[in-house]
């Protein structure tokens, strides 16, 4: 079987910044989960989207990270919106503008998806926006953290909330203690942002649970993010920062219990998977 594959750059402009993502177009029915676990561990990226043609003409989408299949993963969506459209799946290959339905297991999630300046696509994603509980002790979290946390929240991922941007950015956690805590990911964040940059706040992921290390850019950490911040900062429109070595910028806007979540994304590599 022999089935295009393709990565994108998510999050970014240009090729080698943001998240990379792989995206495998199915036409048919999807391989079973181990084959596709196999996929993923071979891609050896933060995660592997895997976009099946429905009757109807959306898409079923599933993500899978080289070690487990998750419910919700930005970057990749991001990604396969940006491909579809680029490989003309979504209708003209010349259109400048179109939306694309994938269905998934956190629901159904639409994308807008429309062309910009040299070789990036922008997808403006509709996600459902996360809200946290509140945690009393930070005490495990400060010491895997390596820094003091002033305010924390729990959601499927843990935020822990620093005093400044440049700590977020300086942070050098303890990744064994980290994966010993009891979350998909933890995700760090802080009001502002570095380098006289315009963010609202900044933010850094890690995900060892996962077999991720640290996440370069995450969107659907943003799906709490823009509810934790929203609140802080009374303001349902918001500029985010993810502070990692490769480093990218988000676009929120929060609607109740939707938020928007909008970037861009370069394709840097396609060919064939052999299965």
């Amino acid at each position: 079987m022999r089935v295009p594959v393709f990565q994108f750059d998510a999050f970014s402009a240009t090729a080698f910044g943001g998240n990379p993502a792989a995206v495998v177009l199915l036409d048919d029915e999807a391989p079973d989960h181990n084959v596709l676990q196999a996929i993923a561990a071979e891609m050896n990226l933060s995660e592997t989207a895997f976009a099946t043609r429905r009757p109807d003409a959306e898409w079923n989408l599933r993500w899978f990270t080289p070690l487990t299949e998750v419910d919700l993963c930005g970057h990749a969506t991001l990604a396969s919106a940006a491909c579809l459209f680029d490989a003309g799946r979504l209708g003209s290959d010349t259109a400048e503008r179109a939306e694309v339905v994938f269905h998934t297991r956190s629901g159904p999630l639409t994308c807008v998806v429309s062309r910009v300046d040299g070789q990036a696509i922008s997808v403006e994603m509709d996600f459902p926006a996360t809200y946290t509980e509140p945690v009393s002790d930070t005490t495990s979290l400060s010491d895997a953290l390596g820094a003091e946390v002033i305010d924390a929240g729990s959601a499927f991922d843990l935020v822990a909330q620093l005093r400044t941007p440049q700590q977020v950015r300086a942070l050098t956690p303890d990744i064994s203690a980290v994966e010993r805590l009891d979350a998909r990911a933890v995700v760090v964040t802080a009001a502002g942002d570095v380098d006289g940059g315009e963010a609202d706040f900044v933010s850094r992921v890690f995900a060892p649970r996962l077999g991720i290390a640290e996440d370069p850019v995450t969107g659907s950490a943003h799906t709490i993010l823009a509810t934790w911040w929203s609140k802080r900062l009374s303001k349902t429109s918001l500029k985010a920062h993810q502070v990692s070595a490769r480093g990218g910028r988000l676009g929120l806007m929060l609607d109740g219990d939707r938020v928007a979540i909008s970037g861009t994304a370069a394709k840097v590599m396609e060919g064939t998977l052999l299965i």
